[in-house]
């Protein structure tokens, strides 16, 4: 692989993990208040006992949970990213020698 397409694929790679990484970084902003508003709406659930409340915790956490896969996702896409950077990194000293 020449050395000019090396450093095209790194720049792209450099700009991608910066995107993830901005992402995560909303992701977590956001999954920290959605935990927030299950927390509440399960006090509110104990406290009315009633079957909305219920159902709204239930709501609350179910957004939660699928905020949490999409930040798992994140995390998995971000080490793959990662390790591909590493191995072009590694191409680019090789070819460098």
């Amino acid at each position: 692989m020449s050395r000019a397409l090396l450093e095209r694929k790194l720049s792209s790679s450099a700009r991608r993990l910066r995107e993830l990484r901005h992402e995560l970084a909303v992701v977590d902003e956001q999954l920290a208040a959605l935990a927030e508003a299950a927390d509440d709406s399960r006090l509110r659930a104990l406290v009315s006992e009633t079957p909305l409340a219920g159902r709204e915790h239930q709501d609350a956490q179910r957004h939660v949970e699928a905020m949490a896969r999409h930040r798992r996702g994140l995390v998995v896409r971000i080490d793959a990213l990662e390790r591909a950077q590493d191995e072009l990194l590694d191409r680019l000293v090789a070819e460098a020698r």
